[in-house]
């Protein structure tokens, strides 16, 4: 069975270190977006007060948005999901700690494009044996 399996990262300095261990554990392929919170537009939503009036060119054009990082990939089989876990928590600590990041899988009723790794695809009669 195939899973999606998604990780939100705090710490953008990790991503790199992240992506590494991922591959290393046997992922194909990862997908990254840029994300943020509700609770961190909020708290920027609130600091809307302590804007200067005339703010400088420089601050115009520097993000005040804190963002995560969500990284995902298509794996095959729950033992894959265990090794990503480890994989991450061995760059992040224990996920279990705050600002860490939050790690979660769904299984996937359908999906269509994703190779499968190391074994050929049993209906593609050009497919190594």
């Amino acid at each position: 069975m195939y899973y999606l399996v998604m990780l939100v990262i705090d710490d953008l300095n990790q991503e790199m270190d992240i992506f590494d261990a991922w591959e290393d554990a046997g992922v194909g392929g990862i997908t990254i977006i840029d994300s943020t919170g509700l609770a961190r537009v909020r708290h920027k939503e609130s600091l809307r007060g302590d804007f200067p009036l005339m703010p400088s060119l420089r601050s115009f054009f520097q993000s005040r948005e804190e963002h995560h990082r969500t990284i995902f990939s298509i794996v095959e089989g729950e033992e894959m999901i265990e090794k990503l876990l480890q994989a991450t928590e061995s760059v992040t600590g224990k996920l279990s700690q705050p600002q860490t990041g939050i790690m979660f899988a769904m299984p996937l009723s359908f999906v269509a494009g994703v190779p499968r790794r190391n074994s050929p695809d049993k209906d593609d009669p050009n497919a190594e044996k």
